[in-house]
């Protein structure tokens, strides 16, 4: 990653100047060896890397250990002396990556160092910045993986626009996600779960209280995730406690599927607490005390083992209600927002998709049995002509293309600027594996960070091609940090989604259009409103020839 870096800084000073008022003149100037920031939280020491100052490993919260555990985040006092901030922190504990390794996944890497003690953040900061746009960057992995250290994930390039960027750490799986009647029981608010979002919601406090010391403003906050990320972003606009600590929000292939109720059981899931429950009953702990006295890697994959599924659990207070109810409602966030999909992001993901029946007319039937009354309408989007590629797009539609189009018409109904996109890319080595598009194939132009991707991601050629669309892509979204807009110098106008269903299309070059697939977000919306009117059916993976019996048509759904 050094060498990336040294390629990229080609001038921090002049882009900041060009890009944005929020770098001062003194950008040019050369940055101190080992930059020092007294900032509220105590004083930190970095690294400079030409014009980019770098802060590793910060603490963002009491580790959450022992007695500590399945709590809220509790901040920390200010620490005294000067913190090394050159070390990135462990990742939170996960589950361990080495079959994925073994079996050449194109996500898996190398074994992070992992800890309980995992609640860090990173920062890239233009030497001298003076209340910069700040980007919050929220991980994806299902809420059970991932960490701000990986590679792909690093801010120079992004920071080298003028722009602060944060990476955070926040806790995953069972450590993260759990909720029992006894931890609701010692709750003041009588809540569990939503651990690791209470986490993202103490990094977004840390940074408000602390990022004007890095050259920040803590009034231009954006919050930006993939995936779980995506979702985490959902989670944030919905959470009343995080209002106010952000101004701005993308959500990059995020999914609004149902989630569980913290006491009841809905949508086809069992209670939060029942679900912990359930994992308790699996580890032979009687009791809470038990639990906490457990080894956490040995939780963590025991948790794996059980199929324990880390989610958001609405609890009425972190989250109030479902996330299609709180936007329905117009309660999430009132922010600019950009939302977006990869045209291929189930290639890569096939363990979501069922497999292809053995012949077409068998796959009409099962449609026809499923979907009933809009079988006519799933056909022509989804056609038995070619069943393999039906498939990927049916899955990917109601994932991610649908929540994607929800989010910025849910937000332009709130009245502000939402921008929607599609990464409709590839390239030979991606293409030559049938990845065409993938699930965060995004991320490495975004971040400008082609040699930083895992050991089997499809080698990105560092092409005037490749690197005038991941420039493109930085210049759209650090445009949006800056003032809600997104814009790139030399690149068309990307226009908001409006009246007229405008959407960015990321294929060789950005290209707008409008009317994105028609008729995906119809059929979408009809199909997630019956399953909340019946109140027995979950909205997620489980879409074509894996959906249940569709419920009928009801008045509500008009």
């Amino acid at each position: 990653m050094n060498s990336l870096r040294g390629m990229l800084i080609w001038g921090a000073a002049a882009a900041c100047l060009a890009l944005s008022p929020a770098c001062s003149a003194e950008q040019g100037t050369t940055p101190e060896a080992d930059p020092v920031v007294n900032a509220p939280a105590g004083s930190v020491k970095g690294t400079a890397e030409g014009a980019i100052q770098v802060f590793k490993g910060i603490p963002y919260a009491q580790p959450p250990i022992g007695a500590l555990r399945w709590k809220p985040p509790a901040a920390m006092a200010p620490w005294q002396g000067v913190k090394d901030a050159t070390a990135f922190g462990p990742a939170c504990l996960q589950p361990s990556s080495r079959r994925a390794l073994e079996s050449h996944n194109v996500y898996a890497s190398e074994p992070l160092p992992q800890s309980e003690d995992c609640l860090t953040l990173n920062i890239w900061a233009p030497a001298h910045a003076s209340k910069a746009p700040v980007l919050v960057w929220i991980h994806g992995g299902a809420l059970w993986s991932g960490s701000s250290r990986e590679a792909m994930y690093d801010g120079t390039k992004l920071a080298a626009q003028g722009v602060i960027v944060v990476s955070i750490n926040y806790r995953l799986g069972v450590l993260g996600w759990l909720a029992l009647p006894a931890l609701s029981a010692e709750s003041p608010l009588g809540v569990s779960g939503n651990y690791g979002l209470l986490d993202e919601i103490e990094a977004l406090k840390w940074v408000k209280a602390n990022i004007a010391s890095f050259g920040g403003d803590p009034a231009n906050v954006t919050i930006d995730g993939q995936s779980a990320g995506g979702l985490s972003v959902m989670y944030l606009m919905a959470s009343p406690p995080a209002r106010g600590l952000f101004a701005k929000a993308i959500s990059q292939s995020g999914y609004m599927i149902s989630t569980y109720d913290l006491k009841r059981r809905a949508y086809g899931w069992p209670s939060g607490e029942d679900s912990g429950s359930l994992f308790a009953a699996t580890v032979h702990a009687p009791d809470l005390a038990a639990l906490r006295a457990m080894d956490g890697s040995t939780l963590t994959e025991a948790a794996a083992a059980a199929h324990f599924g880390p989610l958001g659990v609405v609890d009425g207070k972190i989250l109030p209600h479902q996330l299609v109810e709180v936007f329905d409602k117009g309660e999430q966030a009132p922010v600019p927002l950009m939302a977006g999909f990869n045209s291929g992001e189930l290639r890569s993901m096939r363990m979501l998709t069922p497999a292809v029946p053995g012949s077409a007319a068998k796959y009409e039937s099962i449609i026809r049995e499923r979907y009933g009354d809009l079988a006519d309408a799933f056909l022509r989007l989804y056609p038995a002509s070619n069943m393999e590629e039906s498939i990927l797009a049916t899955t990917r539609d109601a994932l991610y293309g649908w929540t994607a189009e929800r989010m910025v018409r849910k937000q332009a109904a709130l009245g502000q600027p939402s921008y929607l996109y599609i990464f409709d890319h590839g390239y030979p080595a991606m293409d030559d594996v049938k990845l065409h598009g993938f699930h965060a194939s995004e991320l490495p132009y975004l971040f400008g960070t082609f040699d930083g991707t895992p050991p089997y991601w499809p080698k990105i050629p560092a092409s005037p091609r490749e690197t005038r669309l991941s420039d493109a892509i930085i210049g759209y979204w650090t445009s949006f940090m800056r003032t809600g807009r997104p814009q790139a110098a030399g690149e068309p106008d990307w226009p908001a989604f409006g009246t007229k269903g405008a959407y960015m299309a990321f294929e060789d070059v950005p290209h707008p259009s409008q009317d994105l697939f028609p008729g995906m977000y119809k059929l979408d919306e009809e199909i997630v409103c019956r399953r909340r009117v019946s109140g027995d059916q979950p909205w997620n993976w489980n879409s074509g020839i894996a959906a249940p019996k569709l419920p009928p048509p009801s008045p509500q759904c008009k």
